[in-house]
């Protein structure tokens, strides 16, 4: 069986999504679907779009500044040439690939900055606020809510010489992980020493430890091993007055948890250079296999007893109907779905018949292992299907939420209605599933395509409001793993209130006076 940590990391290029050498194509099944909904292929291939021209835009560094960076981390760790700041312009939403894709630069880096270590990040972010430069974290660049495009010109700090294992604590079971550690590699080191971090986001190629903690990620074994923020009992981060380090001892009384202050905080604060996180040993065996309900609302009572009663699986997730029938999973056979709705449970370790009972008696059938072995191989390759989509003319994107259980149906059709209602120019496919559960609730992760419009950005744009409004007035949350960013900011900040609102300004004023840190990205500026 291939394991996480036998992927390699991605290195990823504007525009296309994973490991260019090894793309999706869609089944003809799929094309033919898409005609339904009216996409049509564009005349010009996008894909064959590149990146900007060499006088498309020019760096705007002054000659002190250029000569800061290059005296904390050497000349040879500053790039300002055109293809090094392309490849850190933006992230991958949907909007971010449309405008790689027509060569729009204007969320293009004056120069990218490669530290090796806390105290040369330190001395990065205390200059930078010197000279006026504005700052915005890197080391995976996947951010998919507009995080890595702030609201001036900036320098790029690129993390990906931050990529040791520093200390393993067998006794404790902690690891200490520099933040440029992508996903893969953080699971093959430690898995020399028999260890997992069990993180497993379907960002997971390309995504960073620090990335993991700036955002609150999620991962897809998240019944099992929890969230990112469940995992970190320690952090390291440099800001432009200082360093704070937190993670004393697991838990304490000691006033409010500052760690969860900085988790989230997507770079506004300071830049995250290390974490502690808890690691489990290394299973010896998995176990993948699907379950069939009947409907949406069956499966859904199912999930919530194993969420509430246990015993909980590593791996649980429930796709709608509309999924079902689509099938992510499975690119070779997208289309290919019969009815009812899909559940995939798999388990670190040793089979659990008690999680099998409960879904039986919950109206579920065993229908084997084939689609949770199928779930399990493709579920770091469905991403890889928007680019193709995008090819074809279609609009595809995602957003995702969490509720408590009572309020999930109702944000379901709410969400759904709001997408349907906004695109009726474009009558999209709306599919959801739930991949996230909790005692007291469980997030909704929706995928939306149909044809594009003239102008598809704002076209997303106009669905997205309407599915931010929705979401506030079902009552959900803004995000449950992907993060405010710019995307999300304005609803955040009516979901947490004015008063909450200020006092993050106030944390912010504390640590980043000079507002340096990823300026308007998670708060809204005053």
């Amino acid at each position: 069986m291939t394991n996480e940590s036998d992927l390699p990391v991605v290195q990823l290029t504007p525009g296309r999504w994973g490991d260019p050498a090894h793309p999706v194509d869609l089944p003809s099944a799929a094309v033919d679907a898409l005609k339904h909904l009216g996409v049509r292929r564009p005349a010009t291939d996008p894909a064959e779009a590149g990146p900007p021209s060499a006088a498309a835009d020019r760096p705007g560094l002054t000659a002190s500044q250029s000569a800061f960076l290059a005296g904390v981390v050497g000349s040879e760790h500053v790039a300002s040439d055109l293809d090094s700041r392309w490849a850190h312009t933006r992230g991958y939403s949907t909007t971010d690939l449309l405008k790689d894709r027509a060569g729009d630069t204007s969320d293009m880096p004056d120069a990218v900055v490669y530290p090796a270590s806390h105290d040369e990040v330190q001395e990065l972010l205390t200059g930078c606020a010197a000279q006026e430069l504005a700052v915005v974290p890197y080391s995976g660049g996947t951010s998919v809510v507009g995080g890595l495009a702030p609201s001036r010109r900036f320098v790029t700090v690129d993390l990906r010489r931050l990529d040791q294992l520093v200390d393993l604590d067998e006794v404790s079971r902690t690891a200490t992980l520099q933040a440029g550690v992508r996903g893969p590699a953080a699971e093959a080191l430690l898995a020399e020493r028999g260890y997992t971090l069990g993180h497993f986001p379907q960002s997971y190629e390309g995504a960073s430890i620090g990335g993991y903690a700036a955002a609150r990620s999620s991962g897809q074994s998240s019944a099992g091993y929890g969230r990112f923020d469940q995992m970190v009992v320690g952090l390291t981060l440099a800001t432009p007055r200082g360093t704070i380090e937190l993670g004393r001892a697991p838990m304490s009384a000691a006033g409010p948890d500052l760690r969860q202050l900085v988790l989230g905080s997507e770079g506004a604060f300071g830049i995250i250079t290390s974490v502690v996180v808890r690691i489990r040993p290394r299973p010896t065996e998995r176990h993948f296999e699907g379950w069939r309900f009947e409907n949406f609302d069956t499966g859904l009572a199912a999930v919530r007893r194993l969420a509430q009663d246990g015993p909980l699986p590593t791996v649980l997730r429930l796709s709608d109907e509309v999924e079902t029938a689509v099938n992510l999973a499975d690119p070779d056979v997208l289309g290919g779905g019969s009815g009812g709705v899909l559940a995939i449970i798999g388990f670190d370790g040793p089979y659990n018949q008690a999680t099998a009972d409960v879904l039986t008696a919950a109206g579920g059938k065993n229908i084997g292992a084939d689609p949770g072995e199928t779930w399990r191989v493709g579920r770091y390759r469905a991403p890889y299907l928007r680019d193709p989509l995008l090819d074809e003319g279609a609009l595809v994107e995602t957003l995702e939420t969490a509720a408590f259980w009572s309020r999930i149906p109702a944000l379901k059709t709410a969400v759904t209605e709001a997408l349907v209602g906004a695109l009726g120019a474009t009558p999209p496919l709306v599919l959801c599933h739930i991949s996230h559960v909790y005692e007291t609730g469980a997030s909704l992760y929706f995928t939306v395509i149909c044809a594009q419009s003239d102008d598809p950005i704002e076209q997303w744009r106009t669905a997205k409001r309407a599915a931010n409004q929705a979401i506030a007035d079902a009552g959900g949350t803004i995000s449950h793993h992907h993060g405010v960013g710019t995307d999300h900011r304005e609803s955040y900040a009516a979901e947490i209130g004015p008063l909450a609102v200020e006092s993050l300004r106030a944390v912010k004023q504390t640590l980043d006076p000079d507002n340096i840190m990823n300026p308007g990205i998670l708060l809204p500026e005053a």
